[in-house]
């Protein structure tokens, strides 16, 4: 069990890398506005609203936090099976749900969903999709069962030099 939450996390991380790398992109081209983890790290007191230095830190981690324990309550309810890849995207689609209209609102960090412009939602939400997706082929990839056929292997690329004798003896023609 302790495995498969620390597999969640890892892959949560990694899967939150990529969504935030997705997510810079979109943020360049104008995308995006404020994010949620930037202002979770601002919120301070009350009726004393001020950005501190470290809110771009702050927020990083929190988003990193969050992504790994996103991961590990998936491989902890995974129970280390395999998990179709439709299945994270869906679950990165209800993690997205669950941070814009259950989280994000009652701390003021967004408005809920129905308050923003669709075209507003269109690259979270395809960054969740992305999400959820890379979070399950890694918990994939790291769970401890033999794999499968339909498991995507790199296949390991010989050198000539790696070869036995007799191979390359074969391969030179002698």
């Amino acid at each position: 069990m302790m495995r498969n939450v620390m597999n969640g996390a890892i892959g949560g991380g990694l899967a939150t890398a990529v969504y935030s790398a997705m997510s810079m992109a979109g943020d360049r081209a104008g995308l995006l506005g404020p994010q949620p983890p930037k202002r979770i790290a601002g919120i301070t007191l009350p009726g004393r609203p001020r950005r501190i230095s470290g809110d771009g830190v702050l927020g990083t981690i929190s988003h990193f936090v969050f992504g790994a324990a996103s991961g590990a309550l998936l491989g902890l309810l995974s129970t280390g099976q395999r998990i179709p890849v439709p299945l994270g995207a869906a679950y990165g689609l209800a993690v997205w749900y669950a941070g814009h209209q259950g989280l994000m609102p009652p701390i003021g960090t967004l408005p809920p969903a129905a308050e923003i412009r669709m075209s507003r939602h269109a690259l979270p939400v395809a960054s969740h999709l992305l999400w959820g997706t890379t979070l399950v082929l890694t918990l994939n990839r790291l769970r401890s069962e033999k794999p499968t056929p339909f498991d995507v292997a790199m296949p390991v690329r010989q050198t000539p030099q790696a070869r036995r004798p007799d191979q390359k003896a074969a391969i030179l023609g002698q």
